[in-house]
């Protein structure tokens, strides 16, 4: 009981603290004349957290996915989007076998480029947070290698069948290892299939395959050389945010516009086809029997990319577009909107895709083109497709070579450093899918046709004018991203009897330029070729320290500043069509401080965190069609500050044998921490529309519950079964924000007094919500050699249909009818199943 005094003790000073904090939204409410003072950051005494002194031999904390946290907020609490501390995941560093696999453009962490290898990578060590690593430097969203070396694998032989209804509904998956035979060499082999003709969501087909290969030879005791490769080919069906009203309409929370029938049958518009492959070969090095040194050269290649409906004009054609929806008739024509209701209401038909009206369409479309593909006299006839089907490809090719030394140099001290050296190109081009019953699609920019008459400035490429394309040919825009990364970090840890603490430090130099491969008849100076290279040189220092109260009690802290470079998605004022960077491009800062305090006791383990962080200095950019500009516009922000701060806590008590309970609780403040500047530019000019204050001061970063809170029993009995139920609640939810609504132009010439100005100011804070999960599974050992798993999770059995867990405000909005262009809206499956029978021998 004294371990739960000491956890109500600190929660009750630190909701105290919290609870102190009354931000208000620095909004033109305020006529945009003071600022709000920031919250004051927790601080909790060392003094009242100290133990009693039970053990003079203390050992450090290992933090892991062992941590209830962690695992629960990774699982249970991702249904709703959770992410931990508000993070996104180009502040976490994932690796295997040491080898970052963050991208290089985003910075961010996608996980389907090896989906599907779930055996074959569970060998993971996970750091959550700021802490000390020894295979790299990390992040303050934490660290995770997975190690994939052969011989690390025990010998074993699984097959896996997996049911279920979510995205997929059926997985296959087999795993073989020998671990280190007697001749030097270790195999592991795995591979998996998963599929669905349609997934949880209408019109969302699923064919995923995954394979994994590691192969090591050892070649004496110090010198071990391993092969690795993998890869994760798929195919699937998208479905997208709507608005509430297509939702309501359709009677159906997971409505689908991405969709129609063709012929009878079920055809999405959008299908994300993905497969990049890695290769890897590595060195293991054993020194000595306190040093080791592991390099290793990968190469990641392959295709990415997604089908999208495109057309040259026309309205537009899908069913959830505004002006098909009767919302935008209510006044102007009732009729018509009464007609519409009745449509999309009773007829599925249409409110879907209407394939056949493309091919008719395109039927139509008789043309000559003259001159044609650049060329004098060359005429072309046929039927040009207004109606194309286009692949939005963004192929890659990164080398990597990673070195990662550790040694212990004596009983208290231990070094760990690398480095990592990356070249990477990004290929990025739209091609002709389906040119949906034509026999050509001529590559003209439509807005630039439109806007000017001279026709070399509406050419993507004055290089091939009037080029006439057809399916598998490349046009539109054509770009590769080149990125060069180079970093070296060092860590020194400390191990002492009452105290640990570590110093961290690292250095990077990133270099990224644009080289353009079409010249594009508004941008012919700026859009072929190489760009100028932009230049980053960055630094980051980290350091912590763990008092030992005792054996069971810790008391930890972490504090981190480093910089950054900004991504290369972010950078430009329109990548697409030009190299132009963003007016003052700098170094993004980040810093973060945690303090902790764990137990772990033979029955009782928890840790009890508070976290603050300070991002400074980010660029955000987007770009969106424009309704009243009839194009697409360029958005792009700069001095972006970002705060995250508040509390975690996680605790298992073990009542009897077998018997656990588990609490879990997030509570955080994650909020926009500056007034940014906007710019804002169109496609189809060089000339700056505006030049924005945006007042996003004190909003809400969106996407992720600020109250997370999860509390379940876990028993597993004698003879290999286990029960489980998990009850969930979430709250706090925010949904992203348009920056362009949080102007004085946004709201100029509108009274404050008046009902519109509260609309396009006010952020939407999402329901909360209540879920419950169950989980039950058996297990058999046959003759000591055969296994035999069978678990069945079930979520969401309330099957509550109404959990809103995301969306956005659109980018175009109007400010005499803030709903013309609503909120859309993503919602949490209903009850969803999960069965795995696994067999091991």
């Amino acid at each position: 009981m004294r371990e739960i005094k000491w956890i109500l003790l600190f929660l009750f000073i630190s909701a105290f603290s919290y609870a102190q904090v009354d931000t208000e939204v620095d909004t033109l409410k305020m006529e945009m004349k003071e600022d709000i003072a920031s919250a004051s950051v927790i601080v909790i005494s060392q003094a009242e957290l100290d133990g009693d002194e039970e053990s003079t031999d203390i050992s450090g904390i290992l933090q892991s996915s062992r941590d209830i946290f962690v695992s629960t907020a990774g699982y249970t609490l991702g249904a709703a989007r959770f992410r931990i501390r508000g993070y996104d995941s180009d502040n976490a560093s994932v690796n295997m076998n040491g080898v970052s696999l963050n991208d290089m453009e985003s910075g961010r962490v996608y996980w389907s480029s090896w989906g599907g290898l779930n055996d074959a990578l569970r060998n993971s060590e996970i750091l959550n947070g700021i802490s000390a690593a020894q295979f790299s430097y990390g992040g303050v969203a934490g660290a995770t290698n997975m190690e994939v070396r052969a011989s690390s694998y025990s010998p074993t032989k699984k097959l896996t069948y997996s049911m279920l209804n979510k995205s997929y509904n059926h997985r296959l998956m087999f795993t073989y290892a020998t671990g280190m035979m007697d001749n030097g060499w270790a195999i592991t082999f795995s591979g998996s299939r998963r599929w669905a003709q349609e997934g949880y969501i209408k019109g969302t087909p699923y064919d995923a395959y995954s394979y994994f290969l590691s192969v090591e030879k050892k070649i004496n005791s110090k010198h071990s050389i391993g092969f690795i490769g993998y890869g994760a080919p798929s195919k699937r069906g998208k479905s997208s945010a709507v608005v509430q009203e297509a939702y309501d309409l359709s009677g159906d929370n997971y409505y689908n516009p991405y969709w129609g029938y063709q012929n009878g049958e079920v055809r999405n518009s959008r299908i994300s086809n993905y497969h990049k492959p890695t290769l890897m070969l590595s060195h293991y090095w054993t020194i000595s029997e306190d040093t080791k040194l592991t390099t290793s050269a990968s190469y990641m290649f392959g295709r990415g990319g997604g089908t999208a409906l495109n057309w040259v004009s026309g309205n537009d054609p899908r069913p959830d577009y505004y002006r098909n929806l009767p919302s935008y008739y209510k006044e102007s024509d009732p009729e018509h909107a009464a007609y519409l209701t009745n449509q999309w209401e009773n007829n599925e038909e249409y409110r879907q895709l209407d394939w056949n009206y493309f091919y008719q369409a395109n039927s139509d479309e008789h043309a000559i083109i003259e001159d044609a593909n650049g060329i004098e006299g060359n005429t072309i006839r046929g039927i040009r497709s207004n109606y194309i089907i286009e692949d939005r490809r963004n192929d890659s090719k990164k080398l990597n070579l990673t070195s990662t030394y550790n040694s212990r140099i004596n009983e208290d001290m231990v070094f760990s450093g690398g480095i990592n050296l990356t070249n990477y190109k990004g290929d990025r081009f739209t091609v002709v899918e389906d040119l949906l019953g034509g026999d050509f699609y001529l590559d003209i920019n439509k807005f630039a046709d439109r806007d000017f008459a001279d026709p070399s400035m509406s050419q993507n490429d004055l290089n091939n004018p009037n080029r006439v394309v057809k399916e598998g040919d490349v046009f539109g825009y054509h770009y590769t991203a080149n990125i060069n990364k180079y970093m070296g970090w060092a860590q020194m840890a400390f191990e002492y009897q009452q105290v640990d603490y570590y110093l961290g430090a690292n250095i990077s130099y990133d270099q990224f330029w644009r080289t353009g491969h079409m010249k594009n008849g508004l941008f012919p100076e700026d859009s072929y070729g190489d760009s100028d290279k932009n230049n980053f040189l960055n630094y980051g220092a980290k350091g912590g320290v763990t008092y030992k109260v005792s054996g069971r009690h810790y008391l930890s802290a972490n504090a981190l500043y480093q910089t950054r470079a900004p991504q290369f998605r972010n950078s430009y004022l329109s990548d697409r069509t030009r190299d132009q960077v963003v007016d003052d491009l700098t170094n993004e800062k980040i810093s973060s401080a945690d303090v902790n305090y764990v137990i772990r006791a033979p029955r009782f383990n928890a840790r009890v965190s508070a976290y603050y962080t300070k991002f400074a200095d980010k660029t955000w950019s987007r770009s969106f069609y424009h309704e009243d500009l009839k194009n697409f516009v360029n958005y792009n922000m700069t001095g972006l500050d970002e705060r995250n701060m508040g509390l975690e806590f996680g605790a298992q008590y073990e009542v009897i044998t077998g018997l656990k309970i588990n609490a879990v609780a997030a509570v955080g403040e994650n909020i926009y921490d500056s007034r940014a500047q906007s710019t804002i530019t169109l496609d189809n000019s060089r000339a700056m529309l505006s030049n924005r204050t945006v007042y996003l001061e004190n909003y809400y970063v969106g996407g992720s519950p600020q109250t997370a809170l999860s509390g379940g029993l876990d028993y597993r009995t004698s003879f290999f079964m286990f029960f489980g139920i998990d009850v969930n609640y979430f709250d706090r939810a925010y949904l992203p924000i348009n920056p362009d609504r949080r102007t004085a132009e946004a709201v100029a010439g509108i009274e404050p007094t008046y009902p519109t100005y509260d609309l396009i100011l006010d952020q939407e804070k999402l329901p909360s919500a209540v879920t419950i999960d169950l989980n039950v599974g058996k297990s058999w050992r046959i003759d000591y050699k055969y296994y035999i798993n069978i678990n069945l999770s079930v979520n969401n059995i309330l099957n509550n249909q109404e959990v809103i867990t995301g969306g956005y405000e659109q980018y175009r909005y109007d400010s005499e009818d803030i709903n013309k262009f609503a909120n859309k809206y993503y919602y949490m499956y209903g009850t969803t199943y999960y069965l795995n029978v696994s067999f091991r021998f």
